[in-house]
């Protein structure tokens, strides 16, 4: 059976020094619920990456964001599908979001970011640009 194949954008948001991190909700599979990320989603067919970030910020922060250069792009494969996983440089005119399909949310410097428990995709991602 061949998997799944899933576009997905993340938007990398820096106040100062400090990068937002997210935390998934409790559903879906063990390996990815309650994991952090960046915030982001699925791309939608027809969608580009910039619409598909600001709608999924939007929807799930009820934030509405400026998204910049792309930073990197890695694909991983999970059990149950591979995941694309392309990050972009994003801005926020301010912190008034909502975490409305998040548990959590944190503003930490790269160094701190081994203190949480990473979706695999996105700490892979993490290698890629801090490297």
């Amino acid at each position: 059976m061949e998997k799944k194949y899933l576009n997905v954008v993340c938007a990398v948001i820096h106040d100062g020094d400090r990068f937002l991190c997210t935390q998934r909700l409790r559903k879906g599979p063990d390996y990815i619920a309650e994991h952090w990320e960046f915030p982001g989603g699925k791309v939608k067919e027809g969608e580009s990456d910039y619409e598909a970030l600001r709608r999924e910020l939007h929807e799930e922060m009820d934030w509405n964001i400026y998204v910049g250069a792309k930073l990197g792009s890695i694909e991983h494969e999970y059990p149950d599908f591979i995941v694309r996983l392309t990050a972009y440089d994003c801005m926020a005119h301010d912190k008034d979001f909502k975490l409305l399909e998040h548990i959590d949310a944190c503003w930490l410097r790269p160094e701190e970011f081994t203190k949480l428990n990473w979706t695999e995709a996105d700490a892979a991602l993490i290698k890629q640009l801090w490297k």
